[in-house]
Formats: C-alpha cells, structure tokens, sequence
C-alpha cells in the first residue's frame, strides 16, 4: 500500500508527463535497492486522446529489471505491470496496485531465486492514445519488437498484473479464447494456495503484446470499479487484502 499511496500521490502519470518520470525515477531507485540491475527503454509514442483527453507525442520508458548476470536466451518468464495512467486519473487501482505487486514480488525474490530467471518490467504508455490495438500498449510492442528469436522461443510465459487491487476473486484472463494453458496453470497454482480465481477473456493489457505475437501471457486483474479512469481512483479504492492474495498466486507460481 505504501506504493500505491506513493504514486497516486504523484497524481496522474500519464506517458510523456514530468510526472511519470518521477514515478520512473523513484521506481528504478527501488528496484536498485533490491538488487537489481535496470535499464530504461526508450519508446516513442504518438500525440493522440486519451480516454477523451488530448495527449502530446514524445518519449516514455519501459523499465526493465533483472538480477545480476541474467540471460535472456535461456528460459525465463516475465512479470510485468504499466506504470502510466490515463491524464484525468492519480491512478491507485489503475495501475499503482499492479506496480505495487511488480516490486513487492522482486523484493521478495531479493534473496532467493525464483524456479526460473524473472524479467520484472514495468511499461510505459499502456493507456490508449486512440482506438484500436496499434493506439494501445506501446510500451509492451516495444519490448515484444526487441526480442530476438532466441530470446522469443525462451520466454515461457509473461503475466500481466493491471488493476489487482480491488474484489476477493482474482480474474486470471487470456487473450484469445483457445490459448488457456498458461491461464490453466495460474488457476491452478491460485487453487493451491487457497485463492479465488475465475477465467476470462481479455486483450486490454499488456499481455495482448504477447499473445499477439504469438507468445504466452495472461492478465491477473481487471475487476470492474465505479472509479475507473476518473480522479476519484485513489488509495481508498484498492483492497490490502486483494493485494496479498495477487501476491501470493504470482510467488506462488513463480516458484513453481
């Protein structure tokens, strides 16, 4: 929660903002504190709108963090979660709730390994700057783009954690309707630990990226809330417990 209350207090974030660059800023410090080597990726992105605001072009980051000596060519996965917001909204649930879990996971792994190499990223420019798959989730194709095909055919499984801090059920969605396994193994590595979890189907997150590109990823999140996109999504609408039962499922799977 201390995340959560740290960024939304930072107020919206959206992708080219002086804002999200503070919150980049003192996410990367975190990170660095945890041991940690990390670097940004630039990424380019469009002037365009915003859930009905106009938004300038110019430049975000994703940023990119992995332990020291980390191979990309051998099998890992990735756990990632946007960092930007949508101009009009501090962002609490959306998407300080999925960074929260992102870094409280790496912490948690500070000393010990996961059962295989995790990339933790968090993504720049996920919010929309118009309507369509190529006007969403710039910080995610980007990264897709910059992996080789070796660094492809290693990746076994990217989860997306995009507002997980509201309910008691964890949706666990795919993005396509025919692509479960990896939707089927977070539901039942969540089944283990005693955790809630229900199937959907979703592309509205950073694992579209992936799934579009013919790899595996799955959302954890998206549970409807009335403060939505709005200035009203503040520390209050996200849930402790909600948090801890995302966390568990993502560390639970992540040592499976």
């Amino acid at each position: 929660m201390g995340t959560v209350r740290y960024l939304a207090g930072l107020g919206p974030r959206e992708a080219t903002s002086t804002t999200y660059r503070r919150a980049l800023a003192w996410l990367e410090q975190r990170f660095r504190d945890a041991g940690y080597q990390v670097r940004r990726q630039a990424v380019q992105v469009p002037v365009g709108v915003s859930w009905g605001v106009p938004v300038r072009a110019g430049t975000t980051w994703n940023l990119i963090a992995t332990k020291p000596g980390f191979d990309p060519t051998v099998p890992h996965r990735v756990l990632g979660a946007h960092l930007d917001t949508v101009p009009q909204a501090p962002g609490a649930e959306d998407n300080a709730s999925g960074i929260s879990v992102l870094l409280g996971t790496a912490q948690l792994y500070r000393e010990r390994e996961p059962q295989l190499p995790t990339v933790f990223v968090a993504f720049g420019a996920e919010e929309p700057r118009g309507d369509g798959d190529n006007r969403h989730h710039y910080g995610s194709r980007a990264y897709v783009a910059s992996l080789s095909a070796v660094q492809r055919n290693a990746l076994r499984g990217m989860v997306s954690l995009d507002r997980v801090g509201v309910g008691s059920v964890i949706p666990i969605c795919s993005g396509l309707a025919d692509q479960v396994e990896l939707r089927n193994e977070l539901r039942g590595v969540a089944a283990r630990v005693g955790v809630p979890s229900r199937a959907c189907v979703n592309r509205s997150s950073d694992h579209w990226s992936f799934v579009r590109a013919g790899l595996a990823g799955v959302r954890l999140g998206s549970t409807p809330y009335a403060e939505y996109h709005s200035p009203r999504d503040l520390p209050r609408v996200v849930e402790p417990a909600q948090l801890g039962r995302m966390g568990r499922v993502v560390a639970a799977w992540l040592d499976s």
